[in-house]
């Protein structure tokens, strides 16, 4: 008879990824970033158990879009107020703030819990291929 193991909190052992966006779909990054964040890679996942690992994304300024999105998709945020609704196009978004594209796709990707919140912390974007965190000996996605 076969039994079982459920992982606890204590016994987590955060690994750190690092990818490149480079020449890549927006989408495609994003749910490998989000599966990862998760833990899901993992044989051991279980679901009230954030065990997910650090991830590290380089190069997002050269992502790419499928189809029309970068004219045709928008981003709208409010503000709370009357009249509040700000609408950003992608192509706007991608010359101002390439970080934010990538976060925000991995953001609707996880669960809408404090989990989720916790997990979305330990994503890292950055522009270019440097970033500051080669001294955790990140590996491959």
């Amino acid at each position: 008879m076969n039994q079982t193991t459920y992982l606890k909190q204590e016994a987590v052992v955060r690994d750190w990824k690092v990818t490149s966006a480079k020449g890549k779909v927006l989408g495609d990054v994003a749910v490998r970033v989000a599966v990862a964040l998760m833990g899901k890679t993992k044989a051991n996942w279980t679901p009230n158990v954030d065990s997910g690992a650090f991830v590290v994304v380089t190069d997002i300024e050269s992502v790419v879009v499928t189809g029309k999105k970068t004219s045709d998709k928008v981003y709208k945020f409010h503000s709370g107020w009357m009249g509040g609704l700000k609408e950003i196009p992608l192509e706007t978004m991608m010359t101002k703030k390439p970080e934010q594209v990538l976060e925000l796709a991995v953001k609707r990707m996880l669960p809408k819990t404090i989990q989720g919140s916790h997990m979305l912390k330990r994503l890292k974007v950055y522009k270019g291929a440097a970033h500051p965190h080669v001294s955790q000996s990140p590996t491959p996605l």
